[in-house]
């Protein structure tokens, strides 16, 4: 498979609600099936549902992980980068992406938006907060528009 880009898929570790994981499963499963790599932080949560959803319909998920062992990324990345730059590994991320799609809200997710709007990475939100602001993120209803768009914008 030839990429077509890469969007970082970026939200809440851990242990968000249901409906923002089947949400970022759908959009990783969506991206995937465009031919677009999907690049997250490679951990849980919103993470690794996003990677779960790209390698199940045959994509690429990369995973660029804020420790240095490799062997601490989810279980569905195609790719784990060892960064060793804790959250600094927000900037990596998103720098090296063509589009952000946000599914649910942390700190961490609100950093990751913040610079791509603040450096004109186009960035969509999804089940997360609504920042009514120029330049901001466009509020998206479902994982179908954040892709439609994404792809749209590339």
């Amino acid at each position: 498979m030839s990429a077509r880009g890469y969007v970082g898929v970026v939200g809440p570790s851990g242990e968000p609600a249901a409906e923002v994981l089947a949400a970022a499963e759908e959009v990783g499963r969506l991206l995937a099936g465009a031919e677009v790599v999907v690049v997250t932080g490679g951990g849980t949560g919103v993470m690794e549902a996003a990677s779960r959803g790209a390698t199940s319909a045959g994509g690429t998920a990369l995973g660029l992980l804020p420790g240095s062992d490799r062997r601490e990324g989810n279980t569905h990345l195609t790719v784990a980068v060892a960064t060793g730059l804790g959250e600094m590994r927000n900037a990596l991320l998103v720098r090296a992406v063509d589009a952000v799609i946000s599914v649910g809200g942390s700190w961490g997710t609100l950093s990751e938006v913040a610079l791509a709007c603040r450096t004109g990475v186009p960035a969509y939100a999804l089940l997360g907060w609504e920042l009514p602001a120029e330049g901001g993120p466009v509020v998206v209803a479902d994982a179908a528009e954040a892709v439609a768009r994404v792809l749209d914008v590339r």
